[in-house]
């Protein structure tokens, strides 16, 4: 049998499937999947149903509107019987000690990225860089402490809130090469000024950890949905992790 992982974001759904028992395995040995826009529930609905799974954990960032759809979905498609387990950040989880002031406001995505980050490169320093509708940039410590992170708007969030002043705005995800740093068209220069801010942001965070860190090797993990987007331009080593969340929920399954 298999378990059903889902990451509910603020605009997609990913999912993959993991053989059961989770110990022993390779992070990210999925047996199928996939994703789709909030919207395509029904898509998720009909693919779901050829697939055999005794269990579901769900992270959810979009609320409770959603995860009342989701609830919904899945008791028609995997019967009331098989409840779906909704994580959520806890204090301490295999093997990583959550220090944020609040332990349960830290965002479960957050959280599960990181134990996705940990699993990928143990007993390191790293820097996650999520960059979705938001870019979070989040700090693991070598000896397994989630100690805080930053939370900027995302890459097209950026661009969106420009497009409500200014009208010839091209579309982030159509046009994100730049070419010259300091751009001879508004264009260019608001694509440049995006990517730029996300970038900047990524390896001021990067600089000061090595100062904190002093002497330690400083691992900067790279995922979302921008990823590919902002990654070539960063002038720092990093790794770019698809499906981190995941990752991170395949981790936690072995533990709750």
């Amino acid at each position: 049998m298999a378990i059903l992982l889902i990451d509910v974001g603020n605009t997609r759904i990913k999912w993959a499937l993991a053989p059961l028992p989770i110990t022993g395995q390779l992070a990210g040995n999925w047996l199928d999947s996939g994703s789709a826009a909030l919207s395509e529930l029904s898509v998720l609905s009909e693919r779901w149903r050829k697939l055999r799974v005794s269990r579901i954990l769900v992270s959810n960032v979009a609320g409770e509107h959603t995860q009342e759809r989701l609830q919904t979905m899945l008791e028609i498609v995997f019967g009331a019987g098989l409840r779906p387990q909704w994580f959520a950040s806890l204090p301490q989880l295999a093997g990583l000690r959550n220090g944020y002031r609040d332990p349960a406001q830290l965002g479960c995505d957050r959280f599960a990225a990181a134990l996705g980050a940990q699993r990928l490169f143990p007993q390191e320093a790293l820097l996650v860089a999520t960059c979705g509708t938001a870019t979070t940039l989040d700090v693991v410590s070598a000896d397994g402490v989630f100690s805080g992170g930053m939370i900027l708007p995302g890459l097209g969030l950026m661009a969106t809130s420009l497009a409500r002043s200014t009208a010839q705005l091209p579309h982030i995800t159509d046009h994100v090469q730049v070419g010259e740093l300091f751009a001879d068209n508004t264009d260019d220069a608001i694509i440049s000024g995006c990517i730029n801010a996300q970038v900047g942001a990524i390896e001021r965070a990067f600089a000061l950890l090595g100062r904190q860190f002093e002497g330690a090797r400083i691992r900067c993990v790279v995922a979302g949905g921008s990823a590919t987007l902002i990654a070539p331009y960063l002038s720092i080593q990093h790794e770019t992790v698809d499906n981190l969340v995941l990752i991170g929920l395949q981790t936690a399954a072995a533990t709750i």
